[in-house]
């Protein structure tokens, strides 16, 4: 019995050293940036680090420069789109993403991740007019200047799939299938307008800009004679898909 207590531990032993060796001989650190963002101005680069065969973290940083918002007819009316014509925002944004492998390990097959993203968008000055109705019957242009910015966290879940294209397998393709996001945003935005605004004007401003009726997004208006706060405070979404090449080393 002892022999066999002696062999049992030597050949637990071997197995735990056959897997270390193996562990050290992989490559643990992977360098990635996202080609489809590249379409949509996103500049991006991220960092994914295995702990071990089944568990690695992601850590990834994105920023869009200042430009048209992406796909902005998509939520706004061509009425309403017309009333920001000049309108360009620039966009930030931070995700740490421990993931979860299911198939071959060490960075490699499908994987399961949580992650936490933080994101940060601000604005040009823009311009922005709305139609007032007087009381005379008559109805007049009434010029704005926008600016403001907002600011979320959020958490969500992606699954993926990741391929060493090599044979060296330096090489890696990461599709992210789908992953979505949500969570709370905050921000303030202003409009000014060089008339003083009566109580009638300001009432037709404040319907104006809640008509919009941005989705998503919850957000609050106050009106005074000199223009109108903005304030954004409610859900914060996102989705998240693509193709990201990168270098395991």
């Amino acid at each position: 019995m002892k022999k066999a207590g002696i062999l049992i531990l030597g050949l637990a032993f071997l197995e735990a050293a056959a897997q270390d060796q193996n562990s050290s001989a992989e490559k643990m650190n992977m360098i990635k940036t996202n080609v489809t963002a590249y379409a949509f101005r996103n500049i991006n680069l991220s960092y994914e680090r295995a702990i071990n065969r089944w568990f690695s973290v992601n850590i990834g940083f994105g920023t869009m420069p200042e430009g048209k918002i992406p796909f902005i007819n998509a939520f706004l009316k061509d009425v309403d789109e017309k009333r920001f014509q000049n309108l360009r925002v620039k966009a930030t944004n931070f995700t740490i993403e421990p993931r979860f492998y299911v198939g071959q390990g060490y960075g490699k097959g499908f994987y399961i991740a949580p992650y936490y993203r933080y994101s940060d968008v601000s604005s040009n000055t823009f311009d922005f007019y709305y139609d007032y109705h007087g009381p005379d019957g008559n109805t007049y242009q009434i010029p704005l200047k926008g600016q403001g910015k907002a600011n979320g966290n959020s958490g969500g879940l992606m699954v993926g799939v990741q391929f060493f294209l090599t044979k060296s397998q330096n090489l890696v393709l990461d599709f992210w299938i789908a992953g979505a996001h949500y969570g709370n945003g905050k921000g303030d935005f202003s409009m000014s307008s060089d008339f003083l605004l009566t109580p009638d004007m300001q009432a037709q401003l404040k319907k104006e800009i809640e008509k919009l009726d941005i989705p998503i997004v919850d957000y609050t208006v106050e009106t005074n004679a000199n223009g109108a706060m903005i304030k954004v405070d409610g859900p914060w979404a996102g989705f998240r898909s693509g193709l990201s090449l990168g270098y395991r080393f």
